[in-house]
């Protein structure tokens, strides 16, 4: 897995070591200028404000006291990064759990703005839980994208999946209210639940996902046990914004950050983590049905700062 990160990093990592590189010839001091160098660098690398504040003060305690000093490798310094990274992390590293119980069934929401890849990582994620032995039902409460429902449609019928959907424009509390009766009738273990597309500043479309949660506590007072936040890790800071906001609207206890092999910063996810310690479920690095990845804080970190592959 560490080896498919590195694979799959190589923009965010690049930039982020060849611009210390840059800052850090061999000998060079880590001195004030150089220090503020590095912030700006971690900023650009979207790690945000506190968490870029944290490093730069551990990095600060490293710093020669004197201009007599040797000055600092490259690999102190990244040593200290990764130190830093670590703490704020390993607390959101915490993976998706799902209890064996033949008397009730685990029902998933997944939200997140339009366009972040909902639906297609829904779909890794039964594969990933298929794979893992449980039985599944998936609810198409995409109802207003028909492309969507079809997604859905054709994993299913891949992979011997049963998938509750209505017609075109459906109320989506009532698809997943039924797709959850279903799932419990059959004593099914897992329900997986797709809604559409939506900005945190729609108002009446933040009610809507209020909505489905009370008709799926109706049936389960538990229910949904994880409502799964879908962010997009090319998208920066914006992705902090939609989490915080999602967060404070709906209430999220997972996140999914797909993309990440096509950003070039690699930060997103220690900006939001460092704010809102939301456990991290998975990420996303690529297209393939086997490219969603249990979230592994250290395995993240030493792909991001490694110079191999």
């Amino acid at each position: 897995m560490l080896d498919r990160l590195k694979a799959r990093f190589k923009r965010a990592r690049g930039t982020l070591l060849d611009g210390l590189a840059r800052l850090l010839p061999g000998g060079k001091k880590l001195d004030a200028e150089t220090l503020d160098d590095i912030e700006a660098l971690l900023l650009a690398a979207d790690l945000g404000v506190a968490s870029t504040e944290q490093v730069v003060a551990a990095l600060k305690k490293k710093a020669p006291r004197s201009t007599s000093d040797a000055g600092t490798d490259m690999g102190a310094v990244l040593a200290t990064i990764r130190e830093q990274l670590l703490s704020i992390l390993t607390p959101v590293s915490v993976p998706l759990t799902i209890p064996k119980n033949a008397n009730r069934t685990f029902s998933i929401l997944v939200i997140g703005v339009n366009g972040v890849g909902k639906t297609t990582s829904i779909a890794k994620l039964a594969r990933y839980l298929t794979a893992e032995g449980h039985s599944l039902v998936l609810a198409a409460g995409d109802t207003f994208r028909a492309a969507a429902v079809e997604q859905l449609q054709t994993w299913g019928a891949r992979h011997d999946v049963q998938v509750i959907a209505q017609a075109g424009g459906a109320d989506p509390a009532s698809v997943v209210f039924d797709a959850l009766a279903s799932a419990r009738s059959k004593n099914i273990d897992v329900l997986i639940a797709d809604t559409a597309g939506r900005l945190h500043t729609q108002s009446h479309l933040m009610d809507e996902l209020r909505k489905i949660k009370r008709v799926m506590a109706k049936q389960d007072a538990g229910a949904p046990d994880e409502t799964l936040l879908v962010v997009d890790a090319t998208t920066g800071q914006n992705a902090l914004a939609q989490a915080r906001e999602f967060n404070e609207a709906i209430g999220v206890n997972g996140l999914i950050l797909t993309k990440l092999d096509g950003s070039a910063k690699g930060g997103t996810l220690v900006a939001i983590s460092k704010e809102l310690q939301l456990p991290v479920r998975f990420v996303g690095v690529g297209e393939g049905g086997d490219d969603l990845l249990p979230f592994d804080a250290a395995d993240f970190i030493d792909a991001l700062l490694s110079n191999t592959v």
